[in-house]
């Protein structure tokens, strides 16, 4: 695969990309495998012909000048277009070899993708599944520039340049340690979990853009004592139990199916779930293990959430504890 990229991939490009990537001339030639007056001649031509330079020569090694950095996106689109190509060639031929990119979200690292990974991996031995973490908003932006194949991501919605394979409710709850007193509640309200010190996310995260549309009377009430855009600083808090957060169960999904955290649906009328979602191009024809792969995540992230449900239930029902509030 990797002599058909170099046939098929623009030299010029690949060695522009090289030279940016690794700062100099001598890094890139030996990265390729071809003499430095080489690569420097073909970029010296390409700057000719454009009639821009497209790197700045400094003492210390090359920086792309904007033009360069133009050139560069087009050969990292290349490459990913040939990628999929080549892929879509092998699925021809009926081997189920290829590159995947998948873009996802930081609170899904330590819960459901692994066990995913390590799924695609036993059945489909032969793909390179390259994760990407981002935000949701970035998961639409990389799906519709054909940055990423298959997004999994909060609140996504079927539009005619994204397709839900699967999506999913998730009810809005509050998350405590197993000693907490609200740990053994069949339901909380706003206001019991404003009487706590809450761990609030940073407007980074989708969860704390629907608080302040919603509910922004709870940050301002609970003045929460933190702000982060580290969910797993939120959790480490809630476990020690000098904190609540609101959040879904699949942020907590690892905690909740170990015992070390428990999830407290919210009951009242104006606390709207949220979805996790599935998603890939309604613009762009993916190859046939892309689609299989997309399926194979959305089983699992209904799976996930069908343990993690069948674990806080099973812990709530065994180890009650009685309401009281603080002080």
């Amino acid at each position: 695969m990797s002599k058909l990229n170099n046939l098929l991939h623009p030299k010029a490009l690949r060695y522009v990309s090289a030279v940016a990537q690794l700062g100099s001339v001598q890094a890139a030639a030996r990265e390729v495998s071809i003499s430095a007056s080489a690569i420097d001649r073909h970029i010296l031509l390409l700057e000719e012909d454009l009639g821009v330079p497209l790197f700045e020569r400094q003492p210390r090694g090359m920086r792309l000048t904007a033009a360069g950095e133009l050139l560069l996106a087009l050969s990292l689109r290349w490459k990913a277009d040939l990628n999929r190509t080549l892929s879509d060639i092998k699925h021809l031929q009926g081997v189920s070899q290829g590159q995947l990119r998948l873009a996802a979200m930081d609170s899904h690292v330590n819960g459901l993708l692994p066990e995913f990974v390590q799924a695609v991996a036993s059945e489909h031995p032969g793909i390179v599944l390259e994760v990407e973490i981002v935000s949701t908003d970035e998961a639409v932006q990389h799906l519709r520039a054909g940055e990423v194949d298959i997004a999994v991501a909060f609140n996504l919605k079927p539009s005619r340049e994204l397709h839900l394979v699967t999506s999913a409710d998730l009810p809005l709850g509050c998350v405590v340690a197993p000693s907490h007193p609200l740990a053994g509640e069949p339901h909380a309200t706003f206001k019991d979990v404003a009487a706590w010190p809450l761990a609030a996310q940073s407007r980074v995260l989708a969860i704390r853009r629907y608080l302040e549309r919603r509910h922004n009377w709870l940050l301002q009430e609970a003045r929460p004592p933190l702000v982060t855009n580290s969910l797993q600083l939120v959790k480490s808090l809630v476990r020690s139990g000098s904190h609540v957060a609101l959040t879904s169960e699949l942020d907590a999904g690892p905690e909740i199916l170990a015992g070390q955290l428990r999830f407290v649906p919210l009951k009242d009328r104006s606390a709207q779930p949220q979805t996790v979602g599935v998603a890939v191009s309604a613009g762009r024809a993916l190859p046939r293990i892309a689609r299989m792969v997309a399926e194979r995540l959305g089983e699992h992230v209904q799976d996930y959430l069908a343990r993690v449900r069948s674990a806080g239930a099973e812990t709530n029902r065994k180890k009650p504890k009685p309401r009281r509030n603080p002080g």
